[in-house]
């Protein structure tokens, strides 16, 4: 049973960002679903939509039975919601924050009490209840306000970003938590993430969202399914190089697909600019082809990778028509069949075109190629994106804005 449902919700910001474009879904009570995708993509609009926060500029949603724009109040009730941003009192205890938020919900005090009690112990942060939440270290906070999101039996838990700028182990223990949240609690969850790995350790089901619209929906393993082969990644010395012997794994009957992987030194902006040229080119057509786009009806496989983005990958790398885009690129990743068997071929053609190779990697399809295979881009090429940070800074802006006004 569907406990969120979506049409065609879209928030366009000054006239003219598409902040999110049109997307469709459905979350099954009791899901763990996550949304992927690089900053500035509509992950927290996305959200702050469901969550009342912000006004759909169009578009309908349901959460728990009730329209986000006609009964928020109740929607509000009925959702928990875990910021990217921190925002718990650090002058007060952890017992403290919680009182608090649940007088803010109205529950009575030994109601409050008890739900404190059961929501630290299942965070495991009772033994650290009564100290100030300054001492607590960045693991502990935010487990902290998991607790808080909780407090009030929300059906729904939002969950924007929530192991960003943690360490490695921190992020580990917070997934246990989560996982815990969802399996024992029976807790609805939709998560946002950048982190591939996060969205494919934690999540049933993952939609990749990029520039405001869903491009690929499915469980991990069936996304990266969709990517039959293996990926060669080939890293030149020289991005020369890589546009010298792109052709010629080109025309290879046994490539699917050779798309260049701009680094971090590569040209970030220029991609973005050519990401928002395929927006706009593919905003009538739903989804992006075989990855099951589409606002999350997604049709047959069509090609294992859109064939849109392979052309305008093929013209970046070249040149055609003034698109030099991926000059500054050394990596290739070719998707094969049997790629261990195809590795001496594909150095012997490296050697043949006369270029330096500086390692050859094989592998099975990762989330992080599928996002490649459905966006023509890594998604860690867009976290140091000038245009990407003059986008979010619009968005963020214009939306603080709104708030203060209304």
């Amino acid at each position: 049973m569907a406990i969120i449902k979506v049409n065609e919700l879209t928030k366009v910001f000054n006239g003219d960002i598409r902040a999110v474009d049109g997307i469709s879904f459905e979350v099954e009570e009791g899901e763990l679903l996550g949304f992927l995708g690089p900053n500035g993509a509509g992950k927290t609009t996305t959200l702050n939509m469901l969550s009342t926060l912000l006004k759909p500029t169009s578009g309908t949603a349901i959460v728990n039975g009730h329209d986000i724009s006609e009964d928020p109040d109740s929607v509000r009730r009925s959702i928990g919601f875990v910021f990217q941003d921190p925002t718990l009192d650090i002058e007060l205890t952890g017992r403290e924050n919680l009182d608090f938020h649940g007088r803010l919900y109205g529950l009575k005090r030994k109601v409050r009490e008890e739900r404190i009690k059961e929501m630290l112990e299942v965070v495991q942060l009772t033994d650290r209840a009564d100290d100030f939440v300054k001492t607590y270290s960045g693991g502990m906070k935010r487990r902290l306000e998991i607790a808080r999101g909780l407090l009030h039996y929300p059906k729904v838990l939002f969950l924007d970003e929530p192991t960003l700028g943690l360490d490695p182990q921190t992020r580990r223990a917070i997934w246990e938590h989560i996982q815990r949240l969802n399996e024992e609690e029976k807790v609805t969850i939709i998560l946002t993430t950048h982190y591939t790995e996060e969205a494919d350790h934690l999540c049933n089901r993952i939609q990749i969202i990029d520039f405001g619209k869903l491009v690929a929906v499915g469980t991990p393993e069936d996304l990266k399914s969709r990517l039959e082969g293996d990926i060669v990644s080939l890293t030149f010395k020289d991005p020369a190089h890589l546009m010298k012997v792109h052709p010629l794994f080109q025309k290879k009957d046994w490539v699917s697909s050779a798309i260049p992987v701009a680094g971090d030194g590569g040209n970030a902006a220029g991609m973005s600019r050519m990401m928002e040229m395929m927006r706009r080119m593919g905003r009538g057509g739903g989804g992006m082809g075989g990855m099951g786009g589409g606002g999350g009806h997604g049709g047959g496989r069509g090609g294992r990778v859109p064939k849109h983005v392979k052309e305008m990958m093929e013209k970046a790398v070249s040149g055609e028509g003034g698109h030099p885009m991926m000059a500054g690129a050394k990596q290739l990743n070719l998707l094969v069949d049997d790629g261990g068997h195809r590795i001496p071929e594909i150095v012997k053609i490296v050697d043949g075109a006369g270029v330096d190779l500086e390692s050859v990697q094989l592998h099975k399809p990762t989330l992080d190629d599928v996002f490649l295979a459905t966006t023509g881009r890594s998604i860690r090429d867009e976290r140091g994106s000038f245009m990407q940070t003059v986008r979010r800074h619009r968005i963020t802006s214009s939306a603080r804005g709104r708030r203060m006004r209304g």
